[in-house]
């Protein structure tokens, strides 16, 4: 059973816009909201403390567009409906949009609006790196995924020292598990993954050689994706001990 919570026509005075005086005279702005939220035991107690307050999130959504000016107002509902889901842990997804019936056009329209809609998945990434400070290379790298909004570290196994797979390697491998919580999809994530695994070094050259860092998603979600540049789950993650040894430390419900 899916449970949710609406907020329909929030009017906020805010300033944003591109034009001067859009950040200086401050118009309106219509939010409305879905929140994927489990309230089943709150209508079974009747105590607040069981669900979330939906003063609590009229107050946030109107807090943080009034202390925040941004030129579009895609920027503003992406960045609040990415503050909403973070603040609340008990949230599963929200979508959330913004009106802006005074938009300055010289034509006749009700408004203009943007939608978004952001919730978590569970990802399981295999990390490796077999050159230079290998374990502090990961570290680096787990706090890189962790400084991206979208994503949200949950777990990181121990450091577990394997040999060189597939045969081009010549140096020994460190390698750990994470667990992360991403609103970012399959895509996007890879996007970020290329960009840390660049940022410490990462040279795409000899397949399976060596490399400061490695970073393979394993599973997504229950996600199937068999494509060129992406498959999940990992091809070959049953046949590699370097994969399943630190994720059987954090995720052993997997096996």
């Amino acid at each position: 059973m899916q449970t949710t919570i609406e907020i329909k026509n929030l009017e906020v005075m805010a300033t944003h816009g591109v034009l001067d005086f859009e950040k200086e005279k401050a118009q309106p702005f219509v939010f409305n909201a879905t929140i994927f939220v489990n309230f089943l035991n709150a209508a079974k107690s009747d105590d607040i403390k069981d669900t979330i307050s939906y003063c609590d999130i009229m107050q946030d959504i109107s807090d943080f567009a009034t202390n925040n000016s941004f030129n579009l107002i895609e920027t503003l509902t992406y960045k609040c409906a990415l503050h909403l889901i973070k603040k609340y842990p008990c949230i599963e997804k929200i979508t959330l949009s913004c009106s802006k019936p005074q938009a300055p056009f010289d034509m006749t329209f009700e408004t203009v609006q943007t939608k978004v809609t952001l919730s978590w998945h569970k990802v399981y990434l295999s990390l490796g790196s077999n050159l230079g400070k290998k374990e502090a290379t990961l570290k680096k790298a787990v706090k890189a995924l962790d400084a991206e909004d979208e994503i949200e570290v949950k777990k990181v196994s121990s450091f577990y020292k394997n040999h060189p797979y597939g045969g081009v390697a010549t140096e020994e491998f460190v390698n750990i598990a994470v667990e992360i919580d991403t609103l970012l999809n399959p895509y996007d994530l890879l996007d970020v993954i290329h960009k840390i695994e660049k940022s410490l070094g990462r040279k795409r050259t000899i397949r399976w050689g060596n490399r400061t860092c490695d970073i393979d998603i394993i599973f997504y979600d229950d996600l199937h994706i068999k494509e060129k540049d992406l498959i999940i789950p990992h091809k070959d993650y049953k046949n590699r001990d370097f994969v399943l040894v630190p994720l059987s430390e954090i995720a052993p419900h997997l096996f």
